[in-house]
């Protein structure tokens, strides 16, 4: 099958090059959205079919498919702005990846958007939340991007994203907002602050740009400072401080896992500093007490870390069946029950992955139980890592990996 993906605006007087007239004047089958369908439906000639492109997807393609069997070799689908811009002929090579594809683009929404404001855009980070998560805008806004694009949905619209950008301290950026795109009698350009965005309803379909100073960006912390977190009843022996926080997130390999669970995470403080170093990696972080809840909203909104998913509850009864499956874990507590997380954890580690927690030597019997676990379980010992900081007492990292 040959695609002929013709990229369009919002214009309901469309422009077309006498190549792509001369393709929609040879058109029988036609696909498109149904806004595409309204703003070329005066141009196409008479008699062609039309396929609206619709969730699920699937039946979108059954119906191309079942062209191929009445001898039609070619389907013309008109699309937004750049087709190759997240957009619908991507969406074909992965379906189709034998499909021919022609493509005609025509400037992407976060391109027209710049051209209006006479805005460089080289220098501008792209985010699509278009029928996708937060991930990517909180990955941007963790690495302190100074100029970020964004995609929207219905769900995902310039009011909610300027309230999440609001809840983790994100509040110095600019916000610029267009509104159909193209269309000479609906287009709109907004620029306006973060506070104002998150109060007012904008038409669909629109896409923004947000920027600030980079002077004006808080700086990423390496290691925040162990009295900066809100603790739990303030007590500071409730932590895992700084430096062997560190330790344990070169322990569990974040530059090159991908899922960290914390289970017992208590203040949030190791969940929060790899989520800061690591905001590529997915973080799932459990604890038993009703107050962790409390303390990693109120420490995650500190440190300007979105994204992290919170269980509170008794890990050894929370159902994990539909979790990302870690490859790297960490116990910050066990309650006594260390064999049994362990091997609830072994369900679902990852091949390479790895466990770690941290004890003190010679207090508890954990250092021992932990090593006779990784026995039972049959996962690899690697060596310890001791570490003393000032006059407390020393503590030992230890490490199993699923080899």
């Amino acid at each position: 099958m040959k695609y002929i993906v013709i990229g369009i605006n919002d214009s309901y007087s469309p422009y077309f090059s006498p190549d792509i007239l001369e393709e929609i004047s040879k058109g029988k089958v036609f696909s498109g959205g149904k806004r595409h369908h309204e703003i070329v439906k005066a141009l196409l000639p008479k008699d062609i079919e039309w396929i609206d492109i619709t969730i699920p997807l699937e039946e979108v393609f059954y119906q191309y498919n079942k062209l191929d069997a009445k001898g039609i070799e070619r389907i013309i689908v008109f699309a937004s702005g750049d087709p190759l811009f997240f957009g619908f002929a991507n969406t074909i090579k992965r379906k189709e990846p034998n499909a021919i594809i022609k493509v005609y683009p025509t400037f992407n929404s976060l391109q027209t958007l710049a051209h209006r404001l006479i805005m460089q855009y080289h220098d501008m980070r792209i985010v699509s939340l278009t029928g996708r998560p937060w991930t990517e805008l909180d990955k941007a806004l963790i690495e302190r991007s100074p100029k970020i694009g964004i995609l929207t949905d219905k769900e995902h619209t310039p009011a909610m994203i300027a309230q999440r950008m609001i809840k983790f301290g994100y509040t110095t950026y600019q916000m610029h907002i267009g509104e159909h795109l193209g269309n000479s009698e609906m287009e709109r350009i907004t620029s306006c602050t973060i506070w104002e965005a998150s109060k007012h309803a904008f038409d669909n379909p629109n896409c923004l740009i947000i920027e600030t100073p980079k002077e004006l960006l808080t700086v990423r912390q390496y290691g925040i400072p162990d009295q900066s977190f809100e603790l739990l009843n303030g007590r500071e022996k409730m932590i895992t401080k700084m430096p062997i926080r560190l330790l344990t997130l070169q322990a569990l390999e974040l530059n090159r896992h991908h899922v960290l669970w914390d289970i017992g995470f208590c203040t949030g403080s190791v969940s929060i500093e790899a989520r800061l170093q690591f905001p590529d990696a997915t973080v799932v972080s459990f604890e038993i007490r009703e107050e962790g809840k409390k303390l990693m909203y109120e420490n995650s909104r500190k440190f300007g870390t979105p994204g992290i998913t919170t269980l509170i509850g008794d890990f050894l009864t929370i159902d994990i069946s539909d979790l990302p499956k870690p490859d790297a874990v960490f116990i910050g507590g066990h309650g006594g029950r260390l064999k049994e997380m362990m091997a609830k954890v072994m369900t679902v580690l990852q091949p390479g992955g790895c466990i770690v927690m941290n004890s003190v030597p010679n207090k508890s019997n954990s250092e021992e139980l932990f090593k006779e676990t990784i026995k039972e379980l049959r996962l690899h010992m690697e060596p310890v890592t001791h570490i003393t900081l000032n006059d407390y007492n020393p503590i030992d990292i230890l490490k199993a990996t699923n080899k």
